[in-house]
């Protein structure tokens, strides 16, 4: 059955600009589709044209009759005195209003005995039981949880609320309303790692069609089944995740390329040919003439392939600083609170030279106030942090500022950088600042043109410790891309917070996990982190199982055939089996940082890897059995 059609969408805000140029969609009950395009390409667009807020110029939409459509982007008007927990319960007012009218029936079936009423009101508590009317505040609860809705924030005034904040009630609201249609503008830009992880599970679960508008490559990669990407106003389909879109992207590239070649190349021939009929038919030769006339009129026809092109790589690097010593970074009883509320307290680390540190962690925990500690912005309340004598900051912040909004790109280059008119231009233009836009003024640019901005001017700065503070957030893919081209070329230190699980796992080689006012540390990928995660949640998991069931008085166990030697041999074949495992871990490490840019090949070592992962995770529990029989029998 199909929910949604949209065929021939053609939409102009401004004349001669259309945004669609004949977008057409079909997407089928239960499907789960990724709408991809850059900024600008008509995503959000098509998502109101689907709620009706926006009217196409031309074509149609076609929803399927009586599905409940919902749109996160859109955050309704409540009245002024709302709480949260009021705007949460609008998710249930259908339910309510069944409640309402049964308490109303129950009064006057008290005063008589009349079969409608009694018929009305068990159809109505059929209705309300159906509709799950008895468990409201358990599922209210739950989702709330998810998404970290505390019961502070659910007192607070709805209007008192920040943006992000409204469009996170906002997606708790539809998910309550068990919406048929769910379409996802951006969903993961306010939640934190925690709350991501449960919106993609409660996804998975979620028996509707969902259309998913994110720069998240995570989040599309374990949600969407197929991408719709705008291409010059129309959709181009790809049946796969993002992962299958960015290798199936390239592999038509390559083929319109080799076709455009194929055509280039039969061209120059048949232009020599024409021009050798040409000079044929000067001497004379009229046959010779018109042939040369029907051959330009094929070589006309011949041209129908355009040029494919894509994204110029970066054409610069960070001009680094070489680091000498053993510690890059020494972090020693280190403690900061605000007022009452304790963010962290003792924390020792240290960090060695070539380091890339991932801080993670929810929102609140301080993860951006440590940040400021290291830089000396923020001074803490107890302990210190030592860098090396050698070491030099580079620094992304979260939001960007310039001192001086008003002067355009290359003014500011020149009076931030040691550099001449030309050499400005050169930097810029190797960042996409191009032509007459390097004369615009900095407040003139996006958010992601100006992260581009700032991370152009510390290209030139010969730094070793590079500091990003959520780098990717709020960036369409294709700049998320260009920032992870330039800090891939960088090979000194890298501490960085971040939401971006794709950016992670591709940088990543230690995690800092702040939490509960101290910092897990893990040496290893994100991958990798999350697996060790799931282990010590199932050994606490049966360990409180264990404690939970009582304790049954020893029975004699039946002796095993063989012996102890029989024993010691299966622990050792457990042994072995468990250290083979382990080194193929190990060299999956490698193999999978050595194709961190081959999206196919990273995948199917993932795959690989979890697989061994869970195999290692049985063959632990195994030889733990073993090695506590064999220690019984002896």
């Amino acid at each position: 059955m199909i929910d949604i059609q949209l065929t021939g969408l053609i939409k102009e805000f401004e004349v001669g600009q259309r945004i669609l140029d004949g977008f057409s969609l079909k997407v089928d009950e239960g499907e789960r589709v990724g709408l991809l395009g850059k900024n600008g390409a008509g995503k959000t667009t098509i998502f109101r044209i689907m709620t009706g807020e926006v009217y196409p110029d031309e074509g149609t939409v076609t929803i399927a009759p009586g599905k409940r459509l919902g749109l996160i982007s859109q955050i309704p008007v409540y009245p002024e005195e709302y709480t949260v927990r009021d705007v949460l319960d609008t998710a249930f007012s259908r339910l309510h209003d069944i409640e309402r009218e049964m308490g109303e029936l129950a009064v006057r079936m008290g005063e008589g005995s009349d079969p409608a009423l009694m018929a009305r009101y068990d159809k109505l508590t059929a209705a309300f039981e159906s509709g799950g009317g008895y468990d409201t505040e358990i599922r209210l609860n739950k989702v709330c949880n998810g998404l970290n809705i505390g019961a502070d924030m659910r007192s607070r005034p709805f209007s008192a609320l920040s943006g992000g904040e409204k469009t996170r009630i906002n997606l708790a609201r539809l998910i309550l309303e068990d919406t048929d249609i769910l379409l996802l503008d951006e969903p993961t830009n306010h939640l934190d790692l925690n709350a991501t992880e449960w919106l993609e599970e409660y996804l998975d679960r979620f028996k509707g069609t969902v259309i998913a508008i994110s720069h998240d490559r995570w989040f599309l990669d374990r949600v969407v089944k197929r991408v719709a990407e705008i291409q010059a106003g129309k959709a181009e389909l790809y049946s796969g995740n993002y992962s299958f879109y960015v290798e199936e992207k390239e592999r038509r590239y390559q083929e319109r390329l080799r076709q455009y070649e194929k055509e280039q190349a039969k061209i120059s021939q048949l232009e020599a040919s024409a021009e050798q009929m040409r000079l044929w038919a000067f001497m004379g030769n009229d046959k010779q003439y018109k042939r040369a006339i029907n051959m330009e009129r094929r070589i006309e026809r011949l041209r129908t392939t355009e040029k494919p092109t894509k994204e110029r790589k970066l054409t610069t690097r960070f001009g680094e600083k070489e680091f000498h010593g053993d510690e890059a970074m020494v972090i020693d009883s280190l403690a900061k609170s605000f007022g009452s509320r304790t963010l962290f307290s003792d924390l020792n680390l240290e960090v060695a030279g070539g380091e890339c540190i991932a801080l993670l962690g929810d929102n609140g925990t301080g993860k951006s106030t440590f940040l400021k500690i290291v830089m000396e912005e923020e001074l803490p309340d107890k302990g210190s942090v030592y860098l090396g004598p050698s070491i030099r900051i580079g620094y992304l912040p979260q939001i960007i500022k310039f001192d001086r909004p008003d002067r355009n790109l290359v003014d500011t280059m020149l009076y931030a950088q040691d550099c001449t008119p030309q050499e400005a231009r050169n930097r810029l233009a190797s960042f996409k600042f191009r032509g007459e836009d390097v004369f615009k003024p900095v407040s003139a640019l996006s958010g992601g043109e100006q992260s581009r901005l700032r991370l152009c001017m510390l290209m030139d700065s010969k730094i070793n410790l590079l500091i990003l503070d959520e780098p990717t957030n709020h960036l369409d893919i294709d700049s998320r891309e260009w920032i992870e081209e330039a800090v891939e070329e960088y090979g000194g230190n890298l501490l960085f917070v971040s939401h971006d699980r794709y950016f992670i796992e591709k940088f990543a080689t230690r995690i800092w996990m702040l939490e509960n006012g101290g910092i897990t540390d893990f040496r290893g990928s994100y991958h990798e982190f999350r697996a060790w995660r799931e282990r010590q949640e199932q050994l606490k998991n049966s360990q409180k199982q264990s404690v939970a069931q009582p304790v049954k008085p020893k029975e004699e166990k039946p002796k095993r055939p063989g012996g102890t030697k029989e024993l010691e041999k299966q622990v050792k074949a457990a042994e072995r089996a468990v250290e083979k495992a382990e080194v193929r871990l190990d060299e999956l490490a490698g193999e999978m940082e050595a194709a961190a840019s081959d999206y196919l090949k990273l995948q199917d070592l993932y795959a690989e890897r979890e697989k061994l992962e869970d195999e290692l995770a049985h063959l632990y529990t195994v030889w733990e059995q073993l090695a506590a029989e064999l220690e019984e029998a002896r």
